[in-house]
């Protein structure tokens, strides 16, 4: 099916890039000043910012409570942007969904970011919380049983190299990994996949625009070749916790986590690969409000159910 006419329609509208190099500061404000105000946003029972006390240092966490329960599973959520864009607000109606629709609670990472932080800073942020909330099971108000982590674009990355991770330092409680989108080859050669040549111009995220958009944390110290930076590189995936890989139609990125989440089936892991027709990349950010997309929250919650 074509592109989504909304979806379509929005591209039409946005100015052609702006040549030379990428200003961070520049474009992490401009993000910040589309995200609405508190009073606008999906009210939950509970939204708290808090600082998770690391073995990393001290990391801001915002968690998201949907209901009046003493115990709920938790959701660790960490945002995308490249590893140099997002925040905690800019992905702030994300983890609300998430929260509203799954109804664990949602623990919203505040990692550090490219090119201010390098190579593994912002991994480790999201590891160390993630065991913090396991750690921090009785008065987060964790259930003890369900402990997913999840993540859209470049979060994704970090989702599945943490649940890797962990599985290799014998960290055992990870029950589910959520991907949406999930950027898990830093190598862009054209030729690895193939669309990054089918939706390589034309979509919002473009081909040629990925290796600017992630020198910052390919120039921090992340190697391509490392299966921390690039989870596909990962040779065993047996034991690894069952996955939700979530794809879009039109994104460069599709065939690399679509392949991942048959290698994950191939290493006997319950994996879910679903593609979103007519959706481009960062369609969950983005476009959500769109309800043929809001359905991937619905998606989440059912697959956190079966499983």
């Amino acid at each position: 099916m074509p592109l989504h006419p909304e979806i379509a329609k929005f591209l039409a509208t946005l100015p052609p890039a702006p040549e030379g190099p990428l200003d961070p500061v520049a474009m992490r404000a401009a993000e910040e000043a589309h995200v609405p105000a508190v009073e606008d946003r999906l009210p939950l029972h509970a939204v708290a910012d808090l600082t998770a006390h690391t073995a990393c240092g001290d990391v801001p966490v915002r968690v998201y409570t949907p209901t009046a329960a003493d115990r709920h599973g938790v959701l660790v959520y960490f945002h995308g942007g490249a590893f140099f864009l997002g925040s905690l607000d800019t992905h702030d109606h994300v983890a609300r969904s998430l929260a509203k629709e799954t109804g664990l609670k949602v623990v919203s990472v505040g990692y550090r970011r490219a090119p201010e932080a390098a190579f593994p800073a912002g991994l480790d942020d999201c590891l160390a919380v993630t065991r913090w909330a396991a750690e921090q099971g009785a008065s987060l108000g964790w259930d003890g049983v369900t402990l997913g982590v999840a993540g859209d674009s470049s979060g994704a990355g970090f989702a599945a190299a943490v649940a890797a991770r962990a599985h290799d330092e014998g960290f055992d409680r990870i029950t589910h990994q959520i991907l949406y989108y999930p950027s898990l080859d830093l190598d862009f050669d054209e030729d690895r996949y193939p669309s990054l040549r089918e939706n390589a111009v034309g979509y919002g995220l473009e081909t040629a625009g990925l290796k600017p958009f992630n020198a910052f944390y390919l120039d921090s110290g992340a190697d391509p070749a490392d299966p921390l930076a690039s989870p596909i590189k990962r040779e065993d995936l047996n034991g690894l916790p069952q996955a939700l890989v979530v794809t879009a139609e039109f994104d460069p990125m599709r065939d690399e986590g679509e392949l991942y989440g048959r290698r994950l089936q191939d290493a006997g892991v319950p994996a879910t690969v679903s593609r979103y027709e007519g959706a481009g990349h960062g369609f969950v950010q983005h476009f959500s409000w769109i309800p043929e997309f809001h359905r991937v929250f619905a998606e989440t919650r059912d697959f956190l159910s079966r499983h």
